[in-house]
Parts: C-alpha cells; sequence; structure tokens
C-alpha cells in the first residue's frame, strides 16, 4: 500500500509555501515570506495564499496553474472609523488599530456562489469577495457587534477570526470562530449573529466563565455530511455541537489532555473527529514529549490515541489551528507541526508515515 496520500497537500509555512504531492515535497514560492494560510478553491482550481510581509503588511495571491505563476490581488482592508469609534482591548485597555494585521484564514464560499470567497483575519474582522477574492468587503454586522468591546486577544494582542464553518447546503448559514471573542452563528447571510452557549473560559473571572463573549475557541470543525454536527477545540477543553454549532456540550476526561488547538471532524461520520492535545496552556508541547493524535468514534463518549509512526521520544512538535487536515474520504490526514515536521496517514490515523522534519515551522496544512 502507498503510504502517502493520493491528494496533494497545501503546507503554508513561516518561510514559504510547499506542496506534498506523492511524498515529494515541492517549493511552490515565497521563499522566506511567512503563508499563513492557503487553499485550492474546488470550484474553479484557483490556489488563494495569504502572505504576512511583516512591516510591509499582509498580501494576497493566487494562482491559477497550480502554482507555477502567482497574481497578486488586494488584501482586505479596514475602513477607517468615520464617526470617532473607538473599540479598546478589555485586557490590554489600548485601542484596536482599524488595520489587518494577519489573514488567519482562507474559506472558498457555497458551491452555489462561484465567485465568493470568505477571509478570517485579526484584529477579529471578517471579509466577503463575491469576485474570486479580487475585491473584499468588511462584514460590519460583526465587526459592530455590541459585544466586541468584550472581545480580546487570545496568543495574539488583538481578537482574531481563525475559522469560518459555512453549512454546505444553505449558503446563508455560517459560524465563526473568534480567539478570544467566541463563537458566532448567523443564518440571514451574515445579517445577524447569535453566540453560541455552553462553553467555559477558566481563565477569566468566574462571573464571567460562561461569557459566550470572551470565549476562546482555538478552531470549529464541522462535519459536512451532518453540518449540525460540529466540533470545537477551546482553551479550556474541548466541545460537541449537536445543533449547528448554536450550544455546545464539553467533553471531559480525555488522555493525555483536552488542551490543544486543533480538530478534524469526519466528512460523512458525526460521531468520529480527531484532536492533537498537547499539555496546557502553560506548556505547548505534547504530554511527556509525546506526539499523539486523539480520535474519537463514538461522539466524545470515548478516545484511543493514535500514535503508530508519530514520534513517542524527547518530541516537542505544537500543532497550530490550522494544522490538522482529513480529506473528503475520512481516510487521509496530513498534520503538521511548528517544529517543522510534517507526517500523513492513509487510514484514519491509524498509522502514520514521517515526511520531513526539516520545514520551516508549520502554520496551516489543506488537502487540496
Amino acid at each position: 500500500m502507498h503510504p502517502h496520500p493520493n491528494q496533494d497537500v497545501l503546507l503554508s509555512t513561516r518561510k514559504g509555501l510547499f506542496r506534498l504531492r506523492d511524498g515529494q515535497l515541492d517549493l511552490l514560492g515565497f521563499l522566506g515570506v511567512q503563508v499563513s494560510n492557503a487553499v485550492r478553491d474546488p470550484r474553479d482550481g484557483r490556489i488563494h495564499a495569504a502572505l504576512d510581509h511583516g512591516h510591509f503588511g499582509c498580501k494576497l495571491q493566487y494562482s491559477d496553474d497550480d502554482g507555477a505563476t502567482w497574481v497578486e490581488t488586494d488584501a482586505p482592508a479596514y475602513p477607517q472609523p468615520t464617526n470617532g469609534e473607538v473599540h479598546v482591548d478589555p485586557v490590554r485597555g489600548e485601542p484596536v488599530e482599524w488595520s489587518t494585521k494577519l489573514i488567519w484564514t482562507i474559506e472558498p464560499g457555497h458551491a452555489s456562489r462561484p465567485g465568493e470567497l470568505w477571509c478570517g483575519t485579526i484584529p477579529g474582522g471578517m471579509f466577503r469577495s463575491t469576485d474570486r477574492g479580487e475585491t473584499w468587503s468588511l462584514v460590519e454586522s460583526l465587526w459592530d457587534h455590541p459585544t466586541r468591546s468584550q472581545w480580546f486577544g487570545g496568543g495574539f494582542d488583538d481578537p482574531g477570526l481563525h475559522s469560518i464553518s459555512l453549512h454546505p447546503s444553505d449558503p446563508d448559514t455560517l459560524a465563526v470562530g473568534l480567539s478570544a471573542g467566541g463563537v458566532w452563528v448567523t443564518r440571514d447571510g451574515t445579517r445577524s449573529w447569535a453566540p453560541a452557549t455552553g462553553m467555559n473560559a477558566p481563565y477569566t473571572p468566574p462571573e464571567e466563565a460562561g461569557n459566550p463573549a470572551m470565549q476562546d475557541p482555538h478552531r470549529i470543525a464541522r462535519c459536512p455530511a451532518a453540518p449540525e454536527v460540529a466540533w470545537v477545540q477551546h482553551h479550556g477543553g474541548m466541545y460537541r455541537s449537536t445543533d449547528g454549532c448554536s450550544s455546545w456540550t464539553e467533553i471531559t476526561g480525555v488522555d493525555p489532555s483536552t488542551f490543544g488547538f486543533a480538530v478534524a471532524a469526519h466528512p460523512t461520520d458525526p460521531d468520529t473527529a480527531w484532536f492533537v492535545p498537547a499539555a496546557s496552556d502553560e506548556v505547548r508541547v505534547p504530554v511527556d514529549g509525546r506526539v499523539v493524535v486523539t480520535r474519537t468514534r463514538d461522539g466524545g463518549a470515548t478516545f484511543e490515541q493514535l500514535t503508530d509512526g508519530l514520534p513517542q521520544h524527547n518530541a516537542w512538535h505544537l500543532v497550530y489551528r490550522h494544522g490538522l487536515d482529513v480529506d473528503a474520504s475520512g481516510e487521509q490526514l496530513v498534520l503538521g507541526s511548528t517544529s517543522g515536521g510534517v507526517w500523513t496517514s492513509i487510514d484514519g490515523g491509524d498509522h502514520w508515515t514521517e515526511v520531513t522534519n526539516d520545514l520551516p515551522p508549520v502554520l496551516a496544512v489543506r488537502f487540496t
């Protein structure tokens, strides 16, 4: 059996965009530049890459020829406040700049809307394009939400929108995850937003622990075949939803840890999901130096630890929010770490094959 996936994987790293194809790694572009995320739009084949040039700002580029050449387009840009609006970070006590500091995620829109793309950014704004990423508009209903004054930075100084989870059969329904601003659901095409309930924030004062606007979800993953079922890896634990991300039930007692960043949902089985645990918020490495993927096949009631092929001694790899992905079959997985390690599985995570330990820090992985 071939040990590697039969689909291409885009690997966004701290110093370039790479592609895994038939077990071989190739540089697609942007050597030395941080690529925060990249995705191939399944509707037209275009690859979109989000770049962070540091002092020179965020950029977007696309390729229509499988990465052979790239075209730069305008990145999402925040309008300047016209009425003196000021959003003050509740933790730092400083104004939040109306400026794109990071394009954290890019998501193709609904199949019925071929020109639609979505971007999630720091400082917590969401942008929509209707022309394949040529131009972008801020989703003002979320940016101007009255609870924004309670959102704060989770890992970055400002809030960040890292997860955009579209409902596969309803183009007007989607959920977003903000670090740290909670999970929000719209069912009317972003005209209004409802906060998700049921999460607990142990890092806040006790009276605020259940406040939906102060939660720090790390990643949302939805089951495409059963879109009312979704999973969240949260700063305070692991959660599952059975009502389309509107409310969440905590999953407890999972070894070796319920802390982590990445989660992937099986595309057809709503009871199956994968997580990548780390020791804790304060110790962001694998427990006991063992890289482990945990998998449930019964809706979170029980979990098994998947270790075959993953390093089990003095392995201190951290996996970021977008560092785990599963393909449309539910059998092929890819895992990328901040130590430059990449592993793949072709049997649902039962066995893993090391691809490399020599990449720059891996920020995001995507099957194409």
